[in-house]
């Protein structure tokens, strides 16, 4: 891979991982557009591991406390602390570990395509943006009852068709919800750990049955430029999400949709 090829898709990995618009649409059309070889599963691991090291260094000492309640909460058998909130991100990961099981094969072999992104890339955003628009936004994520919990973890599921927006689908689901803009997207920022640990795990496996050569800078690259990059998209979403709503987001997917549809329709 050349130099500019490993930092683009590494940035570009790290900035659309938690922003609501796509990052599995954007790594596809990017290789698309600019006429680059496909980047390989390796690479693909490492900046899932770029973006996973970013979001854990984020939230930290909420990790941690979450860790630590939820031990508590299996020795007392009672919730315990934020107990709950941990449970929630076990339990809302569930549906889309089972559907990526069951569905990656169909996903990669039907739904790859530039027309399917350009569907659900406007679809949902008209969707995000109807929900931050009717939203109650009165709600924290530590209010959220089970009914609540499962329906933004089924919604997560729907995140494996290209161009839907695993962090864009949940933070509609939860602010459909009346969560906070700043609540849904804490929630879908956790929600993302473990789903990036078993997408990163899936991709390993079929890298070791592949058996493919090893390009080490490209992988190390890849993987410090999307953990920069996404540390400071995070940083940067939550400080300024209640001031701009999701809107420049909705906006932005109206008109890559477009874009596509004219392009390879």
């Amino acid at each position: 891979m050349e130099i500019v090829q490993i930092i683009a898709l590494a940035l570009l990995q790290g900035l659309t991982e938690f922003l609501p618009i796509s990052s599995s649409a954007h790594l596809i059309l990017l290789p698309i557009i600019a006429g680059w070889e496909d980047q390989g599963l390796a690479f693909d691991v490492a900046v899932h591991v770029g973006t996973l090291t970013a979001v854990i260094f984020y939230f930290r000492a909420t990790i941690r406390q979450l860790i630590f309640d939820w031990i508590r909460s299996l020795q007392q058998r009672q919730t315990v602390g934020e107990s709950k909130l941990a449970w929630a991100v076990i339990i809302g990961t569930i549906p889309v570990g089972l559907a990526g099981l069951f569905l990656d094969d169909f996903i990669e072999l039907f739904l790859r395509s530039p027309l399917v992104i350009a569907a659900t890339t406007i679809l949902f955003g008209l969707l995000l943006g109807w929900a931050d628009w009717k939203g109650k936004r009165n709600r924290q994520e530590e209010q959220m009852g089970w009914k609540d919990i499962f329906i933004i973890g089924f919604s997560q599921a729907l995140a494996l068709i290209p161009g839907t927006s695993r962090s864009g689908i949940t933070m509609t689901a939860a602010l459909m919800l009346g969560l906070t803009r700043e609540a849904a997207a804490r929630f879908s920022f956790l929600l993302s750990i473990p789903v990036i640990f078993l997408a990163g795990g899936l991709e390993t496996v079929k890298l070791i049955k592949a058996d493919q050569a090893t390009d080490w800078f490209a992988l190390t690259a890849g993987a410090v430029f999307s953990a920069i990059s996404a540390y400071i998209c995070i940083f940067l979403f939550l400080k300024l999400l209640e001031r701009i709503g999701m809107w420049p987001f909705v906006i932005y997917r109206l008109v890559l949709g477009g874009f596509l549809l004219f392009l390879f329709s």
